[in-house]
């Protein structure tokens, strides 16, 4: 037999297109929709606890601050991000107009093709384990009878016991795969390979947003001409975080999220998780709050406590990593170091001193 022949047949398949995730609407409106409707949820729930002050133990800021240091009315900021929506949701829908529809019905195949690849593997362990001295072709040969399974990966994915039946036309051995090969198979497609196409998309819009975030702040004309109007507020709260320039806000958020949709090569329903995800992360980033039970103040170390740093006067060279993680302010020795308990304390005392003055008038 051939290197081609002797491996297991790929089924065949038919596309059909892939109904949407909701009867009453596209897939690519529902893109479009969610992470407007993720940001002013979230945006709300955090409003709510705000006004109400719920939760104080957990603030990051008092509501003094947010009276005597913010420099945009709570209007202004509402106001520019929704125009940063607007101007995304038409980006958003030209590309979701332009992308391919997603399909089905090749899952089987596409299971199958890891299958194959898994065993093309295996041809090469019999050469692997004579580097360091090993007879594969004997190990397998005695491991056979009580372990047929790990005999078959040591004879280089051979498995005589799975051909079980013979093709009508030719009479020959059909070949299946092995069960284990099977679920590694599955595993791969509908979990590992997704896995590692998000963790690439958030890698490459990381490093996309550090490193404009970072020019915005180098560069004195960008800074003062588009990125200082993020900076009116030294004291963030949730739905001021796509309080930008809309020039700055179309640069870094939607490119960024489109550049790590586009390269990673997810499909449209997984950029639709993506998206989402990324605004409700960037949302809890700038929500003025530590709550302990939030997971996403834990999953990394980029959470709404390492932030506000650089929302500060005295961190803001410093910590330009958003939204996901944080290693490219490790790596470049961006990343605020000390202790800034005193330095908070201090501009949250200047803060109620100056509402008290001004209550006083």
């Amino acid at each position: 037999m051939s290197a081609i022949s002797d491996l297991p047949p790929l089924p065949s398949y038919t596309l059909r297109p892939l109904p949407s995730l909701l009867p009453f609407i596209s897939d690519v409106y529902l893109s479009l929709f969610l992470p407007v409707v993720a940001y002013w949820g979230l945006s709300l729930f955090f409003h709510v606890i705000d006004v109400y002050d719920i939760w104080p133990q957990y603030r990051l800021h008092t509501p003094a601050e947010i009276l005597a240091r913010n420099r945009a009315s709570r209007y202004e900021v509402a106001r520019d991000v929704i125009v940063q929506q607007v101007i995304q949701t038409i980006v958003g829908g030209l590309i979701g107009l332009t992308e391919p529809a997603d399909m089905i019905g090749k899952e089987e195949y596409d299971v199958a093709r890891w299958a194959t690849r898994l065993r093309i593997a295996q041809r090469g362990l019999p050469q692997l384990l004579s580097l360091v001295g090993l007879n594969a072709a004997a190990i397998s040969k005695n491991m056979a009878p009580a372990h047929p399974m790990i005999a078959g990966i040591l004879a280089g994915g051979r498995y005589p016991s799975l051909a079980m039946a013979l093709d009508e036309m030719t009479g020959s051995p059909v070949l299946t795969f092995a069960a284990w090969e099977l679920f590694a198979a599955k595993a791969l497609y509908w979990f590992v390979v997704p896995a590692l196409q998000l963790m690439l998309a958030i890698t490459i819009m990381d490093t996309w947003e550090y490193f404009l975030h970072r020019a915005m702040h180098m560069n004195k004309w960008l800074y003062t001409t588009f990125h200082s109007r993020h900076h009116r507020l030294y004291v963030p709260y949730a739905y001021g975080a796509l309080y930008n320039h809309p020039f700055e806000g179309f640069l870094l958020d939607t490119v960024g999220a489109l550049v790590g949709f586009k390269l990673s090569g997810m499909t449209a329903r997984q950029g639709m998780f993506f998206f989402t995800f990324s605004t409700i992360k960037t949302v809890d980033d700038h929500c003025g709050y530590a709550l302990p039970w939030d997971p996403l103040q834990h999953i990394t170390s980029n959470n709404a406590g390492y932030h506000d740093i650089h929302h500060q006067s005295w961190g803001i060279k410093t910590n330009f990593s958003q939204p996901f993680f944080t290693f490219w302010d490790r790596l470049l020795g961006t990343m605020w170091a000390g202790d800034a308990s005193l330095k908070y304390e201090r501009t949250r005392k200047a803060a109620h001193d100056k509402v008290q003055v001004q209550a006083e008038k």
